[in-house]
């Protein structure tokens, strides 16, 4: 029997004033994360809450987060993070969906979560700084089966409604085990990142990593290049996680930072999405700071394979298995590929999911019988056993017969020196079936045009990957986590006549 709250206790029993947690000025021993987090679970357990019931939780990333989260895992409740954005209708399907017993939101957050509950008749709490609860006793923390599930995160997908991972007691301890092993972390670290914790990556793959160790967790509640600068200076960080969105903001928005202001940090990591090759070298030539590609998804609790910190990353690389996972490329029957052959990634271990909340279809679909996770990237290792991500099979581009990966020309086209941020897609065309186009947001300042991206793509890449369709834009749609959001993007505009800028279409 378990909790996700048992790394916590363990660390308040013995080593109670190190500090757990860091947001701004505020700062939380490890005594004081689990008195404040055992509180919470009174209060809940007072409210009439019970195991196994859901509790959905909106909020930032802020100390106060941490305490609500452990408090649901004490009481032996189920955590439901959702982004902090969510309208009142997203967060209405989500509270509908999970069967919420209670919905707690984030005092500076608008109306939409506590109208969503009074829709549905749902009991809502606002959370305040310091967590404050009534004055209720503290409950003996329930143990749970370790394939229990523990938390609820709604995957977005690109089709149909979001669909919720279930993420099990064993899960979430093992990615917290899994990561600090991955890491080395020990008490001595100190961990800062502006991931949002609602997200897997913070949650499971920072945060709960980061409180297995025993280190300190800084947070920022927003994320910009500026603070996520000045919270490593005086944190002094050890460890700094985000996605290529942050890594790429912090490079072009560094004013006066150096290598020194990163002497210290042992680890950077990145994941979320594929880290641009020319991002992560621009950023060791800056800062001499090497940045570590992982690669996991919410089904698999964040975690799958990682640069192995001794080896150093390897540019385009999301390094071998991380210890206790197993991870094959499979071809369309199920085999295993060679090295060098692009297939689908599958993975096997204790962060896999048990499997999607309701929908015993769609987790068949994803879980073979053997457990093993159908992860719909494509990938193909190389003779070293490390992984590249390709791409989404849904992102694949079908241009006339011919296989176009979007992540390889987008990895083209940031090795431009005036393009800050790039996205490839497909698009409806009656000749090709699919035409590639290319969103692109410019350097400030930057006179870059359409023809000059066709020429610089031509010269690097087979015809049928050139871009046909560029358009410009002030930025990129981004998810709560900095990820670039491919599925917002409006392919039927994309589709029509040519627009102004577009390149003349080169028929082969």
């Amino acid at each position: 029997m378990s909790s996700v709250f048992d790394p916590v206790r363990r660390h308040a029993a013995e080593t109670p004033d190190h500090i757990a947690l860091r947001g701004g000025a505020d700062q939380w021993t490890y005594r004081q994360l689990r008195d404040a987090s055992a509180r919470y679970a009174g209060a809940l357990a007072a409210e009439g809450l019970s195991p196994g019931d859901r509790v959905l939780l909106v909020a930032p990333s802020v100390p106060e987060f941490v305490v609500a989260y452990l408090g649901i895992q004490a009481a032996g409740c189920v955590a439901v993070p959702i982004n902090t954005m969510s309208t009142r209708a997203e967060a209405e399907y989500v509270l509908g969906d999970a069967g919420c017993s209670l919905a707690i939101a984030w005092h500076g957050l608008g109306p939409a979560v506590a109208e969503a509950a009074e829709a549905l008749k749902v009991p809502s709490w606002t959370l305040t700084p310091g967590a404050p609860v009534p004055d209720t006793a503290a409950t003996p923390v329930v143990d749970r089966d370790r394939d229990e599930t523990a938390a609820i995160l709604y995957t977005s997908g690109t089709t149909g409604r979001p669909k919720g991972a279930q993420l099990t007691v064993g899960n979430l301890l093992s990615a917290g085990e899994i990561g600090a092993q991955c890491c080395r972390g020990s008490s001595a670290d100190r961990t800062g990142t502006g991931l949002p914790l609602f997200h897997v990556f913070g949650q499971a793959s920072v945060m709960m990593a980061t409180l297995t160790a025993g280190g300190s967790l800084s947070l920022l509640a927003r994320f910009d290049p500026a603070s996520m600068l000045e919270m490593l200076r005086r944190d002094r960080l050890t460890i700094m996680a985000g996605v290529p969105t942050m890594w790429n903001a912090i490079l072009n928005a560094s004013g006066d930072a150096d290598p020194a202001d990163f002497a210290g940090l042992r680890v950077a990591v990145s994941g979320g999405a594929s880290l641009p090759g020319e991002i992560a070298r621009a950023f060791e030539a800056r800062f001499g700071c090497v940045i570590l590609e992982g690669y996991g998804l919410t089904e698999t609790t964040a975690l799958g394979t990682f640069n192995d910190i001794d080896r150093g990353g390897k540019t385009g690389y999301t390094g071998r298995a991380v210890p206790g996972l197993r991870v094959q490329v499979r071809d369309v029957d199920g085999n295993e590929c060679a090295p060098g052959t692009v297939g689908e990634v599958h993975i096997k271990g204790p962060t896999v999911m048990r499997g999607y909340w309701n929908r015993p279809a769609d987790t068949a679909a994803a879980i073979s019988p053997d457990g093993w996770f159908r992860t719909g990237d494509l990938g193909e290792t190389d003779t070293d056993g490390d992984l590249r991500i390709v791409d989404r099979i849904k992102d694949l581009i079908i241009r006339g017969g011919y296989n176009v990966y979007p992540g390889e020309v987008e990895e083209v086209l940031y090795d431009h020196p005036d393009i800050v941020e790039a996205a490839v897609i497909g698009v409806p065309d009656d000749h090709y079936g699919e035409e590639v186009a290319a969103l692109i947001a410019a350097r400030p300042g930057s006179e870059l045009g359409a023809d000059e991206v066709s020429n610089w793509t031509r010269e690097r890449l087979s015809a049928y990957k050139v871009p046909r369709i560029i358009r410009f834009v002030d930025e990129l749609p981004k998810g709560p986590s900095g990820k670039i959001l491919k599925r917002s993007i409006d392919r039927t505009e994309l589709a029509r006549a040519h627009a102004p800028g577009d390149v003349p279409a080169r028929r082969g």
